[in-house]
């Protein structure tokens, strides 16, 4: 048996649920120096635990000298695999008295009053909500005989401050308490555990490597941190510097795989430019081809379908039968977008055509572009109706289905094998993925 088993077999455990009877939670008492007066005072140690969270070390000084005293606590476990944010809509005086435990690394903030504790500048604490307000009002009040003697003005801010700290335990209002604490051992009481709270949202994020090294880990998280994993690229947002395709000035291009419900992952590539202006985005399919090509039809029948989300892929060719119109593969690029977007896409390529403009334009073509763009805008506007046509031979399109998983009566989708013209084009057929390491190489 362990030293710290046999001692709990002996005295019971030594983290004791918090709030329990005085004969069952006795402080350890150590008399210590004063950092005040400099005399020894007495500093009380307990060992509790905070119910439905973990155990902590809750230490108070008090001197009997100079009446100075301080309390905070500290984490008996080690640091938290995850940081962790918990924001709570205070709506009522009983939210004020939540009980809080708060680390010297964890952030305290109020959105509505703009109000934030940054980390490191208080000692962790075991208190309430108002308990949180009070220490922060007794905070700014400290100096404030000096700054009305030096600067009135800025002395008066300060006291106007104080005045909507102290009007916020009234609970008049609704606002938001959030704590971040990239260590993960803060905590806020949620009164109907193990029930959910609908008022509090506790998040749970991976630290940054700022996060790690303040909190000292950043040696230690380097060595242990395994390569980017498929999930860490699911919540990332990747930036590589490229040049703008217009200008040629530096800019930078943000890149995003994203999961599609009910189809595939693509990877979403977007380029801004801060010299000129111009942007662009561009999806590319984050599978492989597909087996067969896919031909997707859509009856355009009511104004909500031009919500419908759209993957065209850069293999995709886009038909709208009642305009005799067909947009061949590799125009537009990739594009994910919505009904509506991809239609006005197609709207302005057609209109900003240089060859149908100008003294190089043929007598009628004009109209003929204004009739067609006339008629598209009728499609969009929900005022006719026409079946959309998107053949895809990867098979890497995709329209959504607002009737999922069920069948949607207006969308029709059709699976084809790939003509060897199709399989030419992807260049599939020079493509040899089984067999390939005993082919020998061609003689030179």
């Amino acid at each position: 048996m362990s030293a710290l088993g046999a001692v709990e077999a002996a005295a019971g455990p030594l983290f004791r649920p918090l709030g329990a009877e005085d004969g069952e939670q006795q402080p350890a008492e150590i008399e210590s120096l004063c950092m005040n007066c400099y005399r020894n005072g007495v500093t009380r140690l307990l060992l509790t635990r905070v119910p439905f969270f973990k155990e902590i070390i809750v230490s108070s000084f008090a001197c009997d000298s100079c009446a100075w005293s301080n309390t905070e606590i500290q984490a008996a476990g080690r640091i938290q695999e995850q940081g962790v944010r918990y924001t709570l809509a205070v709506t009522s005086r009983q939210d004020m008295n939540r009980e809080v435990v708060k680390t010297d690394c964890a952030t305290t903030r109020i959105p509505e009053l703009d109000f934030e504790i940054p980390a490191f500048t208080q000692k962790g604490v075991l208190t309430t909500i108002e308990g949180i307000i009070d220490r922060a009002v007794a905070g700014l009040e400290q100096d404030q005989p000096v700054r009305r003697a030096t600067d009135e003005e800025v002395a008066s801010k300060i006291d106007e401050f104080i005045g909507k700290l102290k009007q916020l335990k009234e609970v008049h209002s609704p606002f938001t308490f959030i704590i971040d604490d990239p260590s993960g051992n803060s905590f806020v009481e949620n009164p109907r555990a193990p029930q959910k709270d609908e008022a509090l949202v506790v998040a749970h994020y991976k630290r940054t490597p700022q996060q790690a090294a303040m909190l000292g880990l950043g040696a230690e998280e380097a060595n242990e941190t395994p390569a980017d994993s498929v999930e860490d690229l699911r919540n990332e947002v990747l930036q590589f510097n490229t040049n703008c395709p217009e200008c040629n000035a530096p800019a930078n291009t943000n890149m995003k795989l994203v999961q599609i419900p009910h189809f595939k992952e693509v990877i979403i590539m977007a380029t801004n430019c801060d010299s000129c202006g111009h942007r662009t985005n561009e999806v590319k399919s984050g599978g492989a081809i597909e087996p067969q090509g896919t031909r997707i039809t859509l009856r355009i029948t009511d104004p909500s379908d031009m919500t419908r989300d759209v993957l065209k892929s850069e293999t995709c060719s886009v038909e709208i039968p009642e305009l005799e119109f067909e947009l061949g593969m590799g125009a537009l690029g990739g594009k994910f977008t919505t009904l509506e977007g991809l239609l006005k896409d197609i709207k302005d390529l057609v209109e900003r055509n240089p060859f149908s403009l100008g003294d190089s334009s043929a007598p009628g073509k004009v109209e003929k572009l204004q009739e067609f763009s006339r008629k598209l805008l009728d499609i969009i506007e929900g005022k006719t109706k026409a079946h959309f046509v998107m053949d895809d031979p990867a098979g890497n399109s995709y329209l959504q289905n607002v009737y999922a998983p069920e069948a949607d009566p207006e969308l029709k989708v059709e699976r084809y094998e790939r003509t060897f013209e199709q399989n030419e084009e992807l260049g599939l057929n020079d493509m040899k993925t089984e067999g390939y390491e005993t082919v020998a190489a061609p003689a030179r």
